[in-house]
């Protein structure tokens, strides 16, 4: 990816610390929208001094179309996205509330549609793209009290496969990676370290990210990538 213009949402979270990092190795200008201030502090203990200056930061409301509209504008092109966003609630269906069942999809769902549509343009005006989201693997096999983010997660898998069908006979791909539990900060304190040993490594993932992102992936699209780790 070097000398890649790439927008990396949720560069900042727990599986972007371990993103942020190789995709910056690899020689990308990277380009990562924020919500708080909070959020970039946080990312520079994770990359040198010499590479958290390369990041270019924008301010942006991922869930509100305007803002992603604005923040993409910003950029002179968008060669690569990397959609990271995303987060879960656990609950029975008969006991979710309809708000929380729609936060979920403002989170999963409608972020990844609308950094998709505003990247997706600038990437058909230039003729070159590449787009890699984060589906799960409950988008394939859902479980229980997780309606709600295995629901949104599978929109992610259709809504990147779509944009794949789309975009035949261009030079301009999309894929999915579905892992399974993330070991995140997050994860951790909600659901215990014990077997954190077989959750997916972020700097795994990132590999498989960073491969799709690449020329070497260029006849790889539509693709649903599961990255189970140990589980």
């Amino acid at each position: 990816m070097k000398g890649k213009r790439v927008l990396l949402t949720g560069g900042t979270g727990g599986l972007g610390l371990g993103v942020t990092p190789a995709v910056l190795a690899q020689g990308a200008e990277v380009t990562i929208p924020y919500h708080t201030s909070l959020q970039v502090e946080r990312l520079k203990a994770f990359v040198s001094p010499e590479d958290f200056d390369r990041i270019q930061f924008i301010p942006a409301n991922l869930t509100d179309e305007g803002s992603v509209q604005n923040a993409i504008a910003r950029m002179e092109r968008v060669d690569v996205l990397i959609h990271l966003v995303g987060g879960f609630a656990m609950g029975n269906t008969h006991e979710y509330s309809f708000s929380d069942w729609k936060r979920d999809f403002d989170l999963n769902l409608n972020t990844t549609f609308l950094v998709c549509k505003h990247s997706l343009k600038k990437m058909l005006e230039n003729g070159y793209g590449r787009i890699v989201t984060v589906g799960s693997r409950g988008a394939v096999e859902p479980t229980g009290q997780l309606a709600a983010y295995c629901a949104s997660k599978a929109g992610v898998v259709a809504l990147t496969q779509a944009i794949a069908d789309e975009t035949k006979g261009t030079n301009i791909t999309a894929n999915v990676v579905l892992p399974s539990i993330i070991d995140t900060p997050t994860n951790r304190e909600s659901m215990g370290a014990e077997n954190a040993s077989k959750w997916v490594q972020p700097e795994s993932l990132a590999q498989v990210i960073c491969f799709l992102a690449s020329e070497a992936a260029k006849d790889v699209r539509g693709a649903a990538i599961p990255v189970y780790g140990n589980i």
